[in-house]
């Protein structure tokens, strides 16, 4: 069901610098932010040969990673994205195995412009997981 890791991502306390640090000292490409009101979030991409790493701000007052943020001020990782072909297939079979799907457990839009959904952290280890579908890749 799972495909390969999309991204990690990282909460951090000041967006601006944060990508800066990356930029300048590990010489990463990084993206303009992007604010996400649907999500609460302002992100950044930086982009690895492999993989991404997502850097993530609150947006408005009622953003899901305020919370974090203020009880790890510093910042930390946030969740693991994982990429599926099926979204709603890994739902069902998800849901058919116990997992909670977080919110109304249908797919929303994410910064891909693919659908996303977040599992349980309490289902998975203690780890907040993202699944996105993405299209196949044709041979």
């Amino acid at each position: 069901m799972l495909g390969r890791l999309n991204h990690v991502a990282i909460v951090v306390p000041d967006l601006k610098a944060a990508a800066e640090l990356y930029r300048s000292q590990l010489e990463a490409q990084v993206s303009a932010p992007l604010p996400l009101p649907d999500h609460g979030v302002t992100t950044v991409f930086v982009e690895l040969p492999n993989s991404k790493i997502e850097l993530l701000h609150p947006l408005g007052e009622n953003s899901p990673v305020a919370n974090f943020l203020a009880n790890n001020p510093s910042g930390g990782m946030h969740h693991i994205c994982y990429e599926v072909r099926d979204i709603d297939a890994a739902i069902e079979h998800l849901k058919s195995k116990g997992a909670r799907v977080l919110g109304d457990g249908k797919p929303k839009t994410g910064a891909h412009n693919l659908p996303v959904v977040f599992l349980h952290p309490k289902d998975f280890c203690g780890t907040l997981i993202e699944l996105e579908e993405v299209p196949a890749v044709p041979s």
